[in-house]
């Protein structure tokens, strides 16, 4: 793998030739690292948007964007969750067919793109969804000796596997077990142990890698923010199991109102920028902020004046602001056509060193 103080040496003329699509989108993001840009990416953003969706997946040729109706540009990132794959669902958690998930990925890719996929499971044990923390024995029931480990690797994972399988190669950012130091999600702090947790991270890991050999999923291990490095290390599951270090950072706007939330923001994501940066630099890896955003984006110059100062002195492969559901009005994360601070957005596309994709 290219790092940061290996690039010189990855881009020369005398560079071995990329043996997996994995390793070509290391390389990929790396360039762009080595140049100081930072690719911009949404959740969702070709399946479906502020007041609109896709119908006919089949036929669609999956060019409508919210980002590109005010950009003039496709996302470069395009963000994807897979939960209900393992359960042999039609369509994800967001109810967006699979089948549409897999032409979007591949689609985007072909056009330049990169793709990342984040994955929310139902809980196994009691049938509930990601969120369901009733039980802090679901992660050890999926491991080896657990009641669900059959479950867990011939049904949910080989469903998994099925699907990654079935991108014929398209390079993807793979994110599972997300935001792992909280406890919203069943595989969090505290509803497992860190060991419980890095066996979960690797069996996953070694199922696809090794098992059914897929060469094109780059590990991406992002933890939530507001949590010290000794926190977001406590789960890391080594050097083999990851390629990039990720955070899942949110603006929040109180009772003090948006100008304080984004002194706030900027803040907490400058200090978990600042120790992931030198973690990236340790372990030869890339970092991205893995998620982020501020719903219904209510700050006129959020873009501009909050976001952009906090990430640009960062060597951060890309930043992924989330969906904009087409059933909730106010759950939205980019700027869409009509909307009254869509300006800022469209300044923001036009930074020299934020990188978005032309059509």
């Amino acid at each position: 793998m290219c790092a940061l103080t290996l690039l010189s040496a990855c881009s020369s003329g005398d560079k071995k030739p990329m043996e997996t699509p994995k390793d070509q989108l290391v390389a990929k993001l790396f360039s762009y690292v080595e140049k100081g840009d930072i690719l911009y990416g949404h959740q969702d953003d070709l399946s479906y948007g502020h007041a609109w969706k896709v119908e006919d997946w089949e036929a669609d040729s999956l060019t409508r964007s919210d980002v590109k109706a005010v950009t003039g540009m496709y996302p470069a990132i395009v963000g994807f969750d897979l939960g209900g794959i393992e359960m042999g669902d039609k369509a994800n958690l967001d109810s967006v067919d699979f089948g549409l998930i897999r032409k979007a990925a591949m689609l985007h890719a072909q056009r330049g793109g990169i793709v990342t996929f984040s994955w929310h499971p139902r809980n196994p044990l009691t049938g509930g969804d990601a969120w369901d923390v009733s039980s802090d024995q679901v992660v050890k029931s999926l491991l080896e000796g657990g009641g669900l480990h059959d479950l867990f690797m011939d049904v949910w994972l080989k469903r998994l596997g099925d699907f990654l399988e079935s991108l014929e190669g398209t390079p993807v950012v793979f994110r599972p077990w997300h935001e792992n130091v909280g406890s919203w999600f069943w595989w969090g702090g505290k509803l497992c142990t860190e060991q419980q947790y890095k066996e979960l991270y690797r069996t996953t890991w070694t199922y696809l890698v090794k098992a059914r050999g897929l060469t094109n999923l780059l590990w991406c291990y992002s933890p939530n923010s507001n949590i010290s490095v000794d926190d977001y290390m406590s789960r890391y599951p080594g050097d083999e199991f990851v390629d990039m270090f990720g955070i899942d950072h949110y603006e929040y706007v109180g009772e003090d109102g948006v100008g304080e939330a984004g002194v706030r923001f900027a803040e907490e994501l400058k200090r978990s920028l600042t120790y992931m940066n030198q973690l990236a630099k340790d372990h030869h890896k890339l970092m991205c902020l893995s998620e982020t955003g501020l719903e219904s984006l209510g700050d006129p110059t959020w873009w501009t004046r909050v976001l952009y100062p906090t990430i640009a002195d960062f060597p951060v492969a890309y930043v992924l602001t989330w969906r904009n559901a087409h059933d909730k009005p106010g759950h939205f994360y980019a700027a869409w056509e009509g909307f009254e601070n869509a300006p800022d957005m469209k300044a923001f596309s036009e930074l020299a060193d934020i990188v978005f994709l032309k059509p």
